[in-house]
């Protein structure tokens, strides 16, 4: 498959899709079903693969760019995980090109399709630029109704948008987002919240991430703290485990 886009024809969805059927691998596709957990009861119960890696379907995304969005959000509607990831890719690329009212329709049009975007890599890979770019001058009332969601997606769209934010280093969202998290019952949103976390330590300050563990330290779900902290050496860890700050 070669990169870039498509010459001498306008791209198509049905043209996508060949690809797509082509390129499809059974024994990827299994194995791409566990490692994101689709099994019943699991968080992705009912997801289903053909069987493309990342590199495959980020080639695809480049090479049909120029579909329109209306098939681009068609897309995002399939039943097929690796048409999903393609249609969010080109959204990201859309939006991070497009100008201001481009990119509220991509933001608004992201935001009317979350029941779609329904997996940690399909958020993680498109929250922070479309959600968190767009909303960088802005209220960000949007993202503590997403937060409030009962949909987990959305709440974890609250949280990586967060980190659009803390690479100019602003944390003053983040933390909000991250506290009001903290009781959420998904080991998804601990490492979520751990993440953005262990970034303000990064990127803003590690007085800001300590004062926030310390004043929340009873309220902190452990695998959030674990993540929130291991870019500390070992002893000082161990110690922040421990609650001693």
């Amino acid at each position: 498959m070669r990169s870039g886009t498509i010459t001498g024809k306008k791209p198509s969805l049905a043209a996508l899709r060949t690809e797509f059927e082509r390129a499809a691998d059974p024994t990827t596709a299994k194995a791409l079903s566990r490692f994101f957990k689709t099994g019943k009861g699991e968080y992705a119960q009912g997801d289903r693969f053909l069987g493309l890696m990342v590199p495959q379907t980020r080639l695809l995304a480049a090479k049909f760019r120029g579909l329109p969005d209306k098939d681009i959000f068609a897309l995002l509607r399939s039943p097929w995980h690796e048409e999903r990831l393609c249609a969010l890719l080109m959204l990201k690329e859309k939006f991070l090109r497009g100008g201001t009212k481009e990119k509220a329709g991509i933001y608004r049009g992201y935001l009317s399709n979350t029941r779609f975007i329904n997996n940690w890599d399909l958020v993680d890979i498109t929250a922070p630029e479309i959600v968190g770019g767009w909303l960088k001058d802005k209220s960000k009332r949007p993202l503590h109704e997403l937060a409030a969601s009962g949909l987990l997606w959305e709440r974890r769209i609250a949280v990586l948008a967060c980190f659009k934010f803390i690479q100019v280093g602003e944390s003053s969202d983040a933390l909000a987002i991250a506290g009001k998290l903290l009781s959420d019952g998904h080991d998804l949103m601990h490492k979520a919240v751990g993440w953005m976390l262990r970034e303000v330590g990064k990127r803003c300050s590690e007085t800001i991430l300590l004062d926030f563990l310390r004043e929340n330290y009873q309220r902190l779900p452990r695998t959030a703290l674990r993540y929130a902290i291991e870019r500390f050496p070992e002893t000082k860890r161990k110690k922040l485990l421990a609650g001693i700050f």
